[in-house]
């Protein structure tokens, strides 16, 4: 899909604040650092759009970018970082939740994963509630220009089985570095369009 027209329209920690257009949207869910800002800005063809940061836990909101009129990724905050309180990580859990668990607009999660390890217990947990809470799952091996493409088939298959992924949800090797899986990722998005 080539983007021309995209903003990043608004910042939420509520419903009532939610954009209420009705376009489908897909949230992305990863690990603090794993790269979701870069796999946006990667996906709609900009430099900066969705920030990215040397510090992890940088968003603190349901961050929603409007792409051609016609769908919105939510950044959500990342996963798994230590540095954060535990009463502010409770918060963003609730508010993550709640939107996930509530909001009829959202056609999948985008979950990103380092496809050069094993995913971490905090992958599983995400992975898990998605199942327990039968929501699509898109699921996206990241820094794959780290990896030889000759390793890709079974770093897939350690994903894959550390995830116990249901065999409906994709596994996308994604470089933002190289461009890898652009085209596949889109796809995978337009069918649940």
């Amino acid at each position: 899909m080539k983007v021309n027209n995209v903003e990043m329209i608004m910042s939420a920690v509520r419903p009532e604040q939610y954009p209420g257009e009705g376009y489908p949207e897909f949230a992305l869910a990863g690990r603090s650092n794993v790269g979701k800002s870069s796999f946006i800005n990667t996906m709609i063809g900009r430099k900066s759009l969705a920030r990215t940061s040397s510090n992890p836990g940088k968003t603190q909101t349901l961050n929603f970018y409007k792409i051609e009129e016609q769908l919105f990724f939510v950044d959500v905050p990342g996963y798994g970082y230590a540095r954060v309180s535990k009463t502010q990580r409770e918060i963003w859990g609730e508010m993550i939740q709640e939107y996930l668990t509530s909001r009829e607009e959202l056609r999948a999660v985008i979950q990103i994963v380092d496809l050069r390890h094993p995913p971490t217990a905090d992958d599983k947990l995400m992975y898990e509630f998605l199942i327990h809470y039968n929501i699509p799952a898109i699921v996206i091996g990241t820094k794959a220009d780290k990896i030889p493409k000759g390793k890709y088939m079974k770093h897939r298959k350690i994903i894959r089985e550390n995830l116990n992924m249901r065999p409906e949800d994709p596994l996308v090797v994604f470089s933002s570095e190289k461009g890898i899986g652009m085209d596949e990722a889109w796809s995978e998005i337009k069918k649940r369009m």
